[in-house]
């Protein structure tokens, strides 16, 4: 295997197959996993998986970032749904809900949850009258599962059972003994919700039993599964219900204004408190970083400037903050937090995007952490022209990218930025060997690959390209500042357990496999079919 690696970016959600549940499910994995050994493309990215708040479709707005949401479980795969009599014995209501899914073009996640909570529910159900009552094998799985994930999935199931109870009230407004975490409530409310609390256990018992299924599968097709880590949890999240005393629930975090936002973001996230956090020797994130480690071969870590620095604004008003507010305490800071989450093992990748401090990539350079080259924004900047700077140029320790989940794809893109930024584009080497050099190039099939083959060449070792810009589709994920039904619900065109059935998914396969032979990027024996 080379070193140097070329993969895809794409949401979980958006990987449907033929007899799903409307969104992408942890099965799918393994059918897109062949289609990306065909294609020679060797690592899959993620958004998050964490389970979302409720009412929520962004995987960035986390009750969990440790848990895998159960919208993701391929219910039809579970042998406690199958028994307990499928989709016949779904109510009416639930069965409606499943048929719009399927015709939808879309992911509908109202629908698919009503759905799978549903039939979730019969499983659970049979699961504890022909398997938990007896204590069968497959029991003692679950037993053993609950004790080995216990440090976290014992606030995460009770968290979802109270707030399930309270109708998903935030956890502020629970009375005080819950709130606060009192033994004695916790005790008795634990016993009071025991079946609900064993619920939510099986179900990311069943989650992580499909996921890792999945991984098993894509390691066999020699694709390494990349996760995506939130900077934080929400506030209404079992993580920061059972380490309050680790967050400023009176700030909340965001960014500062620049020249895309004049008055800066407010994310609505907590506050770390990060003196108390230090002290503890990053104990926490610690952790998270072993959980990221045991379901993923690497990491992307969001907003990596924050754990260097975090902007904050007080919830009641007043001066928004830095914290740390100096810069030698923010580089000590963030190394020693980001050491924290490479000492578990996995690959990270730091998000470094926006206007960050010079010190950010000198630190991540130090730390040998590869930050991010989005290459419509790698211009020089202070020379004529702002040219691109050639992403041949890109050092190793880099990953290349053509956008993100958050950036519109290369189709428009071309078809919205400047004559003068198209010449700058087509200036660089790749374009002239083909003669192409009017900026009025319309959007062809010739320029996307022309594009994908300026990614291809970059000198980073990592290269992860969003699957709307290997096929030219011009759909977006989504649209930052926003919140509309668009936003978290694109799906692919086809399913992914048919693209062999694909004339366009195989002729994308067979360019991609030899564009990544031709730049170094595939292994050295062609693919098999898996």
């Amino acid at each position: 295997m080379s070193r140097r690696h070329a993969g895809v970016n794409v949401p979980l959600f958006s990987l449907r197959s033929a007899d799903g549940w409307g969104i992408g499910e942890l099965t799918d994995l393994t059918p897109f996993a062949g289609w990306l050994q065909q294609a020679g493309l060797t690592r899959l990215m993620l958004l998050p998986l964490g389970t979302m708040s409720h009412g929520e479709t962004s995987p960035y707005s986390a009750a969990s970032t440790l848990a895998i949401d159960p919208i993701y479980i391929g219910v039809h795969r579970v042998q406690d749904f199958q028994r307990a009599g499928g989709i016949e014995a779904l109510s009416s209501i639930a069965r409606q809900a499943l048929d719009g899914v399927r015709r939808s073009a879309v992911v509908r996640h109202d629908l698919v949850r009503r759905a799978k909570g549903e039939a979730l529910g019969l499983a659970f159900k049979s699961f504890l009258e022909d398997e938990w009552a007896p204590r069968t094998a497959r029991a003692a799985q679950l037993a053993a599962y609950t004790s080995q994930q216990q440090w976290w999935l014992d606030d995460y199931a009770l968290f979802q059972a109270i707030s399930e109870s309270r109708s998903y009230a935030f956890w502020r407004e629970w009375p005080a003994p819950l709130r606060d975490r009192d033994e004695a409530a916790l005790a008795e409310v634990r016993g009071d919700l025991a079946r609900d609390v064993l619920r939510h256990q099986y179900y990311q018992w069943l989650a992580e039993t499909q996921w890792l299924e999945a991984r098993a599968q894509a390691r066999k097709a020699g694709v390494e599964l990349y996760g995506d880590l939130p900077f934080v949890a929400g506030t209404n999240s079992h993580e920061v219900w059972a380490r309050a005393h680790e967050f400023a629930l009176d700030v909340s975090v965001g960014v500062p204004p620049d020249a895309f936002s004049p008055t800066g973001q407010d994310w609505g996230l907590p506050m770390y408190r990060w003196d108390v956090i230090a002290a503890s020797d990053y104990a926490w994130l610690r952790l998270r970083g072993r959980r990221m480690a045991s379901l993923f071969d690497g990491l992307r870590v969001d907003h990596a400037i924050g754990v260097y620095r975090t902007y904050g604004r007080p919830v009641g008003g007043g001066e928004a903050f830095f914290s740390p507010a100096d810069e030698p305490r923010q580089i000590v800071q963030g190394q020693a937090v980001l050491r924290a989450l490479a000492d578990s093992g996995v690959h990270l990748i730091a998000e470094d995007l926006g206007l960050v401090p010079d010190f950010l990539r000198t630190s991540l350079a130090e730390l040998q952490v590869p930050g991010c080259k989005v290459i419509r924004w790698e211009r020089d900047w202070h020379a004529a022209g702002a040219p691109f700077i050639p992403p041949e140029h890109y050092i190793p320790r880099s990953a290349a990218m053509t956008g993100t989940h958050d950036t519109e794809p290369l189709a428009v893109w071309w078809g919205e930025c400047t004559p003068s930024d198209r010449a700058a584009m087509l200036a660089l080497p790749v374009f002239r060997e083909h003669d192409i050099t009017d900026p009025n190039h319309p959007w062809t099939p010739e320029l996307r690959d022309l594009l994908l083959e300026v990614a291809f060449r970059a000198g980073s070792d990592d290269l992860f390209v969003p699957i709307q810009d290997l096929f030219g589709w011009r759909d977006r994920i989504n649209v930052p500042g926003t919140v509309t039904a668009h936003n978290w619900s694109w799906a692919l065109p086809w399913p992914v357990d048919r693209l062999a059935r694909i004339p366009e998914a195989n002729e994308r396969a067979s360019f991609l496999r030899e564009l990544a032979a031709r730049t170094g990027r595939a292994p050295v024996q062609p693919p098999t079919a898996s």
